[in-house]
């Protein structure tokens, strides 16, 4: 049975976080023999936003897919890609007439992929119900893809955990994006589903969340008006890798942290 290692990567923050994507993401492909990388860029221009350029650099280092979430519309240059970048997606839950698409389809020696990129509610600005859209993403996919993957951008464990149930056995695997910080509950799902609730983030780790630690001290110290930059000091990797069989089941996960 053929099995395929699909690398998840952590939200890229600002140019810590480019900067390690390039210099080790073509080594742990080379190591791991990775067969195709998913990143979530929402972060990666400024720590807040994204720009064609910098979307760009990131496929240029060898991502096939570029999730994001709530941040993606912070530099209204994205908009002049992002209908026409077929492997750049944002999350589906949005409004029906928001630019771009929410999943995209691909394929991987012969196999059929399908990312799909979802965000949460639960603390979260008001959307569209992440289940039931991918219930309606499923019902146009799953003929199309043997392989189904989700990336959910959401807030709380919650809501994450309940979304990989709801998905177990339909999706191949869905991962947690957005709060940055990786967890130990990767687990694979009763109907073969991979889960794990946040891959964490791909930026400086002597940071609070990717940002200058100075500057979110100080904003909780006096809950004044801060303005948060990212920090770059110390930048890791993170991700996870799945390893899939050609029945769209996963079989194993590894957690990634790679030092820069």
């Amino acid at each position: 049975m053929k099995e395929l290692k699909i690398l998840a990567i952590g939200d890229i923050v600002g140019k810590a976080g480019r900067r390690v994507l390039g210099n080790k993401l073509q080594t742990i492909v080379e190591r791991e023999r990775i067969d195709f990388v998913i990143a979530n860029g929402e972060n990666s221009a400024g720590g807040l936003s994204m720009t064609p350029e910098i979307t760009r650099e990131i496929f240029s280092y060898g991502v096939n897919v570029i999730t994001s979430g709530n941040h993606v519309w912070g530099n209204n240059d994205i908009l002049q890609i992002i209908d026409s970048e077929p492997n750049l997606i944002r999350p589906a839950n949005y409004p029906p007439d928001v630019p771009g698409k929410g999943y995209c389809l691909g394929n991987i020696k012969g196999t059929k992929i399908c990312v799909i990129n979802l965000m949460g509610r639960v603390m979260m600005n008001p959307m569209d119900c992440p289940f039931r859209k991918f219930d309606e993403i499923y019902k146009i996919v799953k003929d199309q893809a043997d392989i189904i993957i989700v990336d959910f951008h959401a807030e709380t464990t919650s809501e994450k955990q309940a979304l990989g149930w709801y998905v177990d056995g339909r999706a191949s695997a869905i991962f947690g994006t957005h709060t940055h910080v990786q967890t130990a509950d990767e687990r694979l799902l009763h109907h073969g589903t991979g889960y794990i609730t946040d891959i964490g983030m791909t930026g400086s780790l002597d940071s609070v969340i990717g940002m200058l630690k100075e500057r979110s001290i100080r904003f909780f110290l006096t809950q004044t008006r801060v303005k948060f930059e990212p920090a770059d000091d110390n930048p890791w990797l993170n991700g996870i890798i799945f390893k899939i069989n050609d029945s769209g089941k996963t079989v194993s996960m590894t957690r990634v942290q790679e030092k820069g």
